[in-house]
């Protein structure tokens, strides 16, 4: 085997070996990133928790306004009209937390297939890699049996 043929074979062992790493690199991005994607999904639950608090909050502190504003008007509390603002008001909360909830909902399906694309692009990565790394071969292959005549 001559030097040139050494040298072509060291190259090709090189590439091959370069193009692996690069498919395991870019496949570890791509996981590490489907992995932020999970933990933002997660932080989603602890924000809506977080937003549906404040929410009751805002309620409790509207009811009692609404409450003293009917009392002040001489309203009696809990009949007819006072009734039927307690109702609404609850009404409304709670169609404003499913909303809230829907919203999280909705947010965390795109996290979650954030995730998933992050996965499947990490594994085509490492598809291309392999490709590549075949395609060395054969050149490598082709270039060694052109350079001993063997073609």
């Amino acid at each position: 085997m001559s030097w040139q043929m050494a040298v072509v074979g060291a190259l090709g062992v090189a590439q091959y070996q370069q193009q692996g790493a690069m498919g395991k690199y870019n496949q570890a991005i791509q996981n590490r990133n489907a992995v932020v994607a999970e933990q933002e999904a997660q932080q989603l639950d602890k924000k809506l928790e977080f937003d549906i608090a404040q929410f009751d909050k805002k309620i409790v502190k509207l009811k009692g306004e609404t409450e003293t504003n009917l009392a002040k008007s001489g309203v009696e509390t809990g009949t007819g009209t006072s009734a039927r603002i307690n109702i609404a008001n609850l009404t409304e909360a709670e169609i404003q937390r499913k909303l809230l909830r829907y919203n999280t909902d909705v947010a965390k399906a795109g996290k979650l297939e954030e995730a998933n694309f992050a996965r499947i692009q990490g594994q085509l990565y490492k598809q291309e890699a392999r490709l590549a790394q075949i395609q060395t071969v054969a050149k490598t292959g082709t270039s060694l049996l052109s350079m001993s005549g063997g073609v």
